[in-house]
């Protein structure tokens, strides 16, 4: 049995993975077997509930343990391209230029950086819908805010510590936000509510902020 398949709680089990895409796959690929109540992928593992009705917890880890050794390998080209508009700076990004600042670079070369790569939804947490999007490496060194704001609109773009999040619904928050996008994240009649999923790739589009009301989705 994988050493790294642990027991959390009474009907949880636990697997350490490679990276953030292996974790990913192996969650679609155990939530395609009909075994688990629940499956969530994490930056580097993959958790997953079961009924104790059903199976035992020695039997779940058995389980897991052979869904690691038939787990396909997913290419990029099998995952979706999502592009998000953002309105950079102003009332919609009031960290912008805190942040240029802080790494010394003017607004147009950020800009450039954040929307000049391709980047992948981890996973999501934190919220109902938080997407945490990795891969922002020339802002691996920008600390989250030391006061969290109250309230942040839905289609916030923070970053902090390398990552890019996005606030799917209204909430708190600690993330230097230096955009916002007009693009509508969540649908409660939808069949998928959210519109980002672990997975998904990413593309960070500019937009002026005349276009964002002209933009905005309800």
């Amino acid at each position: 049995m994988s050493p790294g398949v642990t027991l959390c709680g009474d009907d949880v089990v636990s697997v350490e993975c490679e990276d953030t895409r292996s974790a990913q796959v192996l969650a679609d690929h155990l939530r395609e077997s009909g075994d688990w109540l629940e499956c969530v992928a994490g930056i580097a593992s993959c958790v997953a509930q079961f009924d104790l009705a059903v199976m035992s917890a020695e039997e779940a880890k058995q389980r897991m343990s052979s869904a690691l050794g038939d787990t396909p390998v997913a290419h990029d080209a099998e995952t979706k391209l999502i592009e998000v508009p953002v309105c950079y700076g102003g009332v919609h990004g009031p960290d912008l230029d805190d942040v240029c600042e802080f790494l010394g670079v003017s607004r147009e070369v950020f800009i450039g950086w954040h929307t000049g790569s391709e980047y992948r939804v981890d996973m999501l947490g934190f919220t109902p819908g938080f997407a945490f999007i990795g891969g922002f490496d020339q802002a691996r060194d920008v600390p989250r805010r030391s006061q969290p704001r109250v309230r942040l609109e839905s289609g916030s773009i923070g970053i902090a510590g390398g990552r890019t999040g996005i606030y799917t619904l209204p909430s708190p928050g600690g993330w230097q936000i230096v955009g916002r996008t007009p693009m509508a994240l969540f649908d409660a009649g939808a069949e998928q509510a959210f519109r980002l999923r672990a997975g998904m790739r990413v593309r960070f589009v500019a937009i002026e902020a005349t276009e964002f009301d002209e933009r905005r989705e309800e």
